[in-house]
């Protein structure tokens, strides 16, 4: 048996686990997943489902193929297949007594601090009504991220973990786990139980199996339990089609692929080192020497800017760190052109205006 111990559990559900062959929405699944989020919240559990199947929804109540030509399409069939999704989770919950709340998300609610502590916010209220949060990908307004930066929710679900503090991660999808080999082609594959570390390995033999209602395979996957490992949160692939699956993991049964979590960020670590960076600063070695020994970082250390941002944003340092800087990225090339002057004159003053503060300072592991 699996030792868990979850207080707070996200659960994402894939497009092929939602609905049927065709398309359309299998009721009597969500109705299910309803019944065993029931039981647990009457546990002290507490539950938020991420749920895939907007665009498959909507393709399928259009008559389309499920085909998608251009990210129009995909936000056509996200805007029909939205509302027939949430009424859908709306029906099966309330069959349980319980009411849900939609929220929809794209990356910026986590790119920007505030926007982010209002999302806790409204989360943590929605806890306290006993309202069951739905959240989902706003794919009707989403670009670039509707096929390459969540991939059909699997790292929106472990940002939502990492950032709401989750103990456990279920993906619960249409195979068992992650194989040795892609049990598609070889009758031999076998499932890894437990994987303590992403290997080069481990995301080699992930692949990208998906089938054309779906925008995930596994390795989305792999990218989503490398988020959560390092947010210090148990993540588990399973097949979501299995009886009282939910139920089962939370109880310890060993199903599916359990990734261990090594590395413990603060909520404030996690959300610095998982913002995407508007910028980037070159340093130099004895500035990255300085940050690693839990220093702040001078403007005198830093050789270059790049990219535009203002003051608060996250920047990448040299590939080591991420960090929150005091100053725009105007204003620390002017103090870089400063200090570097005054170097090649030879009245350097040793400025002490920190460009990141060290408490801001998140260091990759």
């Amino acid at each position: 048996m699996r030792e868990l111990d979850a207080e707070r559990i996200v659960v994402k559900i894939g497009t092929n686990t939602i609905c049927r062959a065709d398309g359309t929405i299998d009721q009597n699944y969500l109705i299910d997943v309803a019944r065993q989020v029931r039981e647990l919240r009457n546990r002290g559990i507490q539950i938020i489902v991420v749920t895939s199947g907007a665009i498959g929804t909507g393709s399928a109540e259009l008559g389309l193929d499920g085909k998608y030509k251009d990210i129009a399409m995909k936000q056509a069939c996200a805007a029909v297949g939205q509302a027939i999704l949430m009424m859908a989770w709306r029906d099966a919950f309330r069959l349980h007594g319980l009411s849900v709340g939609q929220v929809l998300l794209t990356y910026g609610a986590f790119s920007n601090r505030a926007r982010y502590l209002e999302l806790r916010k409204s989360m943590d209220e929605l806890f306290r009504l006993g309202v069951v949060p739905i959240i989902n990908e706003n794919d009707v307004i989403a670009t670039d991220e509707i096929d390459e930066i969540f991939g059909d929710n699997d790292k929106l679900s472990a940002l939502v973990a990492s950032k709401m503090d989750a103990d456990l991660l279920i993906l619960l999808t249409d195979v068992d786990g992650l194989y040795d080999r892609n049990p598609d082609n070889d009758p031999d594959a076998r499932l890894i139980p437990t994987i303590d570390e992403i290997t080069k390995d481990i995301e080699r033999i992930a692949g990208n199996r998906k089938n054309e209602r779906s925008t995930g395979g596994m390795r989305t996957k792999i990218d989503a339990a490398r988020i959560a490992m390092e947010s210090g949160c148990n993540m588990i692939i399973a097949n979501g089609h299995k009886p009282n699956i939910i139920i089962r993991i939370v109880e310890g049964e060993e199903l599916g692929t359990l990734f261990t979590p090594q590395v413990r960020y603060s909520n404030r670590e996690r959300w610095i080192i998982f913002t995407p960076p508007r910028g980037k600063l070159n340093i130099d070695e004895g500035a990255e020497s300085a940050i690693h020994n839990g220093m702040s970082l001078l403007p005198c250390g830093v050789l270059s800017v790049e990219g535009k941002f203002k003051k608060g944003d996250v920047v990448r340092i040299n590939g080591v760190a991420k960090g929150i800087v005091n100053y725009s990225s105007r204003e620390i090339s002017e103090m870089v052109k400063i200090c570097q002057l005054e170097r090649k004159e030879g009245r350097h003053k040793g400025h002490d205006r920190a460009v990141i503060e060290s408490s801001d300072i998140v260091i990759h592991q």
